[in-house]
């Protein structure tokens, strides 16, 4: 026996120990709080082990003393751990004080113990022919039994209650233990009243070292999981059926019920059903599927997703059932075609955006090679002042009128979508195209909304495909630039593109992109024309801005003006013919000539800087005399915006500046001109004196112009002179001054100056 026991109890041991150091190294929580106990547990064991072995009365009472010191170890973290385990904290520190101080009390008696023999004393029994020593409490003994088995009863109650308060399906991590440790304490309560040597309750020690052990670090609650998975299965957004080998469905849930429109009791006949809502489905017992079915449910069309899985349950590889999970993808489908179209038409008009639609001219085009195609740019002119009138919310409604008759005009042949803002674009074949029919619908182009009524005003620009693996965009472009010639055309609403458009718009790049260079060059120099008085002296001229290109040679100002009058780069030049007229007037001023030069300010010269302080600048940086440097503002700047520019010609004529109204007569000319512009010099345009049919009128105006002006103190120049006749009729009418090919051409500058040493 003594043998057997000490075999046992040595196997315990190292399992204890190993036990210990595997819940040592755990990353789990409750780990440390695990190895201690078990740990403690190895101090009574190993005790109990030399107790048995024992041969001397000493070495037995050895023996105690490790197992009654243990056992206060042992409770200590017994304690610990339950705290941990079921997730208590002390509210204060007087119980554990209290408790740890009655177990420091029986340890220092049990070392006292060999000195006044109060705890405990030993004594030699016969078992089987063999000496053991067993136990002979005294007083200290019955102290170290109480505190005990009270500190145990306390953690018992511990768990009694965590096994009340917590759900039958999880609590029997807590009834498993408290068992373990209630029946451990009767074999030990059996072993006291025996007086057997052997303590075999240490057995039972071992067992919920092994048991605290496994529920602490490896346990799941196996029914608690059952039950959480069966509840979270039944209310799944997707239907879950569970088959048998024999393909008998046993169980749905709820979503599932709902698809099948079974009751619990009816799930036998989930397979027909299911087999009638998505017709033949695999159902092979070998292998995994997914398969999708679109259903018609009565009006509607939904989408479903069905996986089919075997591996619902194996058991030594052999598969013992099945499951099928049928998922609604129908939002899901509805939500990424609504993202698509999202993503490829215009959340405005419906149609395609830009991007999409350059996609799908290219693919048309692929899939039609033997077909011509126009593409179509369609711009609603002016659109600016249809919101700033009405409103963007009418502005809104009119683009969607737009949208509206290009979606109801075009064949399927067609692709077409909006391509920014107030623009729309078209692919169509060229067959396809009526030109008459589309220029009579842009023509009577009304958008009514309510009261609110507003013609629009269309252009269409048309380019034939000629090369189709031209990118899209390239397309467009060329359809735009047939738009411009009719761009301010009330009456054409449709124009087609051609080489010479095109040439004339990458002239229009080439030469914008080398004037930066030209200025910088000085290709760009001043040519002066000669403005005489009555006795045909020079008195001054007019700079006027001519180009010396470094290839193209002589560029009459007609090849880039009109462009930079466009695309407002036409300050630049002013601002440069500026200033070089400067530097001409401060020379002159040096040789003491009193020579005037006169220079033109554009009407896009005032959106893009103060006119006024630039010449401000201009005249007290070469130190010239502002009366020198005369200032051209032509009749239509006067005309648009009159109280801004009347502001203008003050500021100039306060500096010095002697300012000039140019191109009289060109254009509609007013009275209130002269009235409300207080000009100095006016230009009269010698075309009001071609000879026409109102020729006799025409002169009679022109003189009564003549003498206004000089009833109102204003110099009048007239330009365009050419020819002897015309210069003494304008005399004859008093004129003061004199311009045109009669007297010179624009010359440059040194020609100009060796006429001025001439006279």
């Amino acid at each position: 026996m003594r043998i057997a026991f000490a075999i046992i109890f040595i196997g315990m041991i190292i399992g204890l120990i190993v036990c210990s150091v595997i819940a040592r190294r755990s990353k789990k929580e409750i780990g440390p709080a695990v190895a201690f106990f078990l740990a403690s547990l190895v101090m009574p064991v190993t005790g109990n082990l030399i107790i048995i072995v024992s041969t001397e009365k000493t070495i037995a009472e050895i023996g105690c003393y490790i197992y009654y010191l243990g056992m206060d170890l042992m409770l200590f973290a017994l304690g610990r751990f339950t705290m941990r385990y079921c997730g208590l904290k002390w509210k204060s520190a007087v119980i554990p004080g209290i408790i740890y101080s009655l177990l420091t009390i029986d340890v220092v008696q049990f070392l006292l113990n060999p000195f006044f023999r109060h705890a405990f004393d030993t004594e030699a029994v016969l078992v089987d022919g063999n000496d053991y020593y067993r136990l002979i409490p005294h007083l200290g003994q019955i102290y170290h039994r109480v505190l005990d088995y009270g500190l145990i009863a306390a953690i018992l109650i511990v768990f009694i209650v965590m096994v009340i308060r917590t759900p039958k399906v999880s609590s029997e991590k807590y009834s498993v233990i408290l068992i373990a440790f209630f029946l451990t304490m009767l074999w030990q309560t059996f072993y006291i009243f025996s007086r057997s040597p052997v303590d075999r309750s240490m057995i039972g020690f071992g067992v919920c070292g092994i048991v605290v052990f496994f529920l602490s670090l490896y346990y799941r609650p196996m029914r608690l999981l059952d039950r959480i998975l069966a509840d979270i299965m039944s209310e799944a957004p997707f239907g879950l059926f569970l088959f048998d080998l024999t393909k008998r469905c046993f169980w749905a849930n709820a979503t599932g019920l709902r698809l099948t429109d079974l009751k619990e009791t009816e799930v036998e006949k989930a397979s027909e059903r299911l087999h009638s809502i998505f017709g033949d489905l695999e159902e092979r017992t070998t292998t995994d599927w997914v398969i999708h079915r679109t259903v018609v449910v009565g009006d509607e069309i939904r989408y479903f997703q069905l996986d089919n899985h075997n591996t619902m349950n194996k058991k030594r590889t052999k598969v013992v059932g099945t499951f099928l999970r049928v998922i609604d993808k129908t939002e899901e489908r509805r939500q990424m075609q609504q993202e698509l179209y999202d993503a490829t038409h215009d959340p405005l008009t419906g149609l395609y955006t830009r991007e999409y639609l350059y996609i799908k001219i290219e693919e048309m085009m692929k899939a039609h090679p033997g077909i011509r195609f126009y593409t179509c740019f369609l711009d609603v002119n002016e659109f600016k002042i249809v919101n700033d009138i009405y409103g963007t919310e009418f502005g809104d409604y009119a683009l969607k009128c737009v949208a509206d008759w290009i979606r109801n005009d075009m064949t399927k042949h067609c692709v077409y979508g909006r391509l920014a803002g107030d623009t729309f674009g078209v692919c169509i074949p060229v067959d396809e195209f009526d030109r008459a029919r589309v220029e009579r619908d842009m023509d009577r182009f009304v958008v009514k909304d309510g009261e609110r009524e507003h013609r629009l005003l269309l252009h269409l620009g048309v380019y034939e495909v000629t090369e189709k693996g031209l990118d899209v965009s390239v397309m467009f472009d060329r359809a735009h630039m047939a738009i411009a010639p009719i761009k301010n055309d009330y009456k054409t609403h449709i124009a087609f593109y051609d080489e010479a458009r095109r040439r004339d718009v990458l002239w229009s790049r080439h030469i914008t992109s080398e004037l930066p260079g030209a200025l910088a060059e000085r290709q760009i120099r001043p040519y002066l024309q000669p403005i005489v008085d009555r006795e045909g002296k020079i008195v001054g001229a007019e700079a006027l801005v001519r180009w010396i290109h470094p290839v193209s040679g002589f560029l009459s100002p007609a090849k880039f003006i009109p462009i930079f009058e466009k695309n407002g780069m036409i300050a630049e030049v002013d601002r440069y013919m500026w200033r070089s007229a400067c530097e001409i007037l401060a020379r002159w001023q040096k040789e003491g000539r009193d020579t005037f030069l006169s220079v033109n300010i554009s009407p896009k010269d005032f959106y893009f800087m103060d006119v006024v302080s630039e010449l401000q600048k201009l005249v007290k940086e070469y130190g010239i005399d502002p009366k020198l440097l005369r200032v051209e503002i032509t009749e239509t700047v006067m005309m648009t915006d009159a109280e801004k520019h009347q502001d203008v010609i003050a500021r100039l004529q306060k500096s010095g500046f002697i300012v000039e109204m140019d191109d009289f007569g060109s254009g509609y000319s007013s009275l209130n001109l002269l009235k409300d512009m207080p000009v100095d010099v006016l230009k009269i345009d010698m075309m009001f004196l071609r000879q026409t049919k109102a020729g006799q009128r025409a002169r009679i105006i022109v003189q009564n112009i003549i003498r206004l002006t000089d009833e109102l103190g204003i110099v009048s120049l007239t330009e365009g002179v050419e020819s002897e006749e015309q210069f003494r009729r304008l005399s004859e009418m008093g004129c003061c001054l004199y311009q045109g090919y009669y007297f010179s051409k624009p010359i440059p500058v040194e020609k100009f100056e060796q006429k001025l040493q001439s006279i």
